[in-house]
């Protein structure tokens, strides 16, 4: 074949090649959400003499409130990867102090179906879990009366695997609410019960670029 054929073959086989691709490829899709519900663990029932008083506490329960927050890119029509945030927005007692857990995972995400008002997610990957330990201290002056604030003592930092099953229930085309269950598993969790962290929550979201 001569070389002025191929030439002038070249834009027709590019356009070709961009009509196939355009065709076929999907554009990410971008999906946030906000969520609120619980994560619980037993207590380890351990007895602690935080302050070396003499009169020691046992250690709690996890419960209570938590705030979830997260984001997902699915780069094909079934398989993508997100990321969650999850946290005790108030913290809580734990033998004398303060404590706030935090949980964060990065996933692979798996769709088996895509219709116009649900879309479910089975989510696995792996992340941390982060537990931070302050004590409220009260000073009063006859100036500015009195105040409380909460100073930081110390953190402990454990590795976790996750896996979820969530699913985007839309009421219109690109909002949606988002039911969820959450099962962690927290390496060497010995501040509470069970290594085991099962979180329940509903969120609502949007997603961005998604296709009808």
């Amino acid at each position: 074949m001569k070389p002025g054929y191929v030439i002038r073959a070249l834009p027709a086989v590019l356009a070709l090649l961009s009509g196939i691709q355009s065709a076929s490829a999907q554009p990410p899709e971008l999906n946030v959400h906000f969520g609120l519900g619980t994560a619980t663990d037993s207590s380890a029932n351990r007895v602690i003499d935080t302050f070396s008083t003499g009169n020691p506490y046992t250690s709690p329960k996890l419960a209570g409130l938590f705030a979830d927050l997260g984001a997902s890119v699915m780069l094909t029509r079934h398989y993508g990867i997100g990321g969650d945030l999850s946290w005790r927005p108030s913290t809580a007692a734990y033998a004398g102090l303060n404590y706030r857990p935090l949980f964060y995972n990065i996933d692979g995400i798996y769709e088996p179906v895509r219709t116009k008002r649900i879309e479910p997610e089975l989510r696995a990957g792996l992340g941390g879990a982060r537990l931070s330990y302050s004590i409220s201290q009260k000073a009063c002056d006859p100036f500015a009366g009195c105040s409380t604030s909460n100073q930081f003592v110390e953190s402990s930092s454990h590795f976790q695997v996750h896996a979820a099953a969530a699913a985007r229930l839309y009421f219109v085309k690109n909002a949606f609410v988002r039911p969820a269950f959450d099962l962690r598993y927290v390496n060497n969790f010995y501040q509470f019960g069970r290594n085991w962290v099962p979180e329940y929550s509903l969120g609502v979201g949007w997603s961005f670029g998604r296709g009808e």
